[in-house]
């Protein structure tokens, strides 16, 4: 079993980062394979809205997110993991996502109804979402992103952790119960992509 992490802060060491790193540890425990990205180390553009994907399935931009569409592709599970920035994910992180479009059209190519894209085959994706502040729809844009990001790669979506009121550096990693929540959701992981 491969989960994927995908570390969408532009800040390294940071409180997602370190939440990420506990869920895949925890995973990786439970008997997983662990691959990852990292936003901030990719060469790549942003969409260009070519439309070149639209009769393959496949991106025509030759670039750093070359290497991200087979990890996208093999992984059972995949989390995602970004502070909230102005209500959304990170830019860098946002490209990836923008990216995906590619495998919304090999979805679309393979899956010709509506029906049969109301299943999902490829796994399940999470997010871990890192707020500062304690607003009541904090997380409302991230979680829509994090859906439909999900939905361009074949999978089904579970919010996985949302923690608000976090902003120093290492306020997570010196919270107990904000460490082992992230440690239990990589245990989690494990187990349902089992079940399935």
């Amino acid at each position: 079993m491969i989960i994927l992490g995908i570390y969408g802060s532009p800040r390294k060491g940071g409180n997602s980062d370190v939440l990420l790193d506990a869920t895949l540890e925890a995973a990786r425990e439970a008997g997983a394979e662990v691959e990852t990205i990292y936003c901030r180390d990719l060469k790549m553009s942003g969409c260009l809205e070519c439309g070149g994907c639209d009769k393959t399935g496949e991106c025509v931009v030759d670039d750093g997110m070359q290497a991200v569409y087979p990890l996208l592709k093999e992984a059972e599970a995949i989390v995602l993991s970004a502070p909230v920035f102005f209500y959304g994910v990170p830019a860098q992180c946002k490209a990836l996502i923008d990216r995906s479009q590619a495998c919304w059209s090999e979805r679309l190519l393979k899956k010709l109804t509506p029906k049969e894209r109301k299943t999902y085959e490829s796994g399940t994706g999470y997010l871990i979402a890192v707020g500062a502040t304690k607003g009541p729809r904090m997380f409302d844009c991230m979680d829509l992103t994090a859906r439909y990001f999900f939905d361009a790669l074949d999978m089904e979506y579970e919010p996985g952790l949302m923690l608000k009121g976090i902003e120093a550096r290492n306020e997570a990693k010196d919270d107990a119960q904000v460490m082992e929540q992230a440690g239990e959701l990589g245990r989690t992981i494990v187990e349902q992509a089992r079940a399935s």
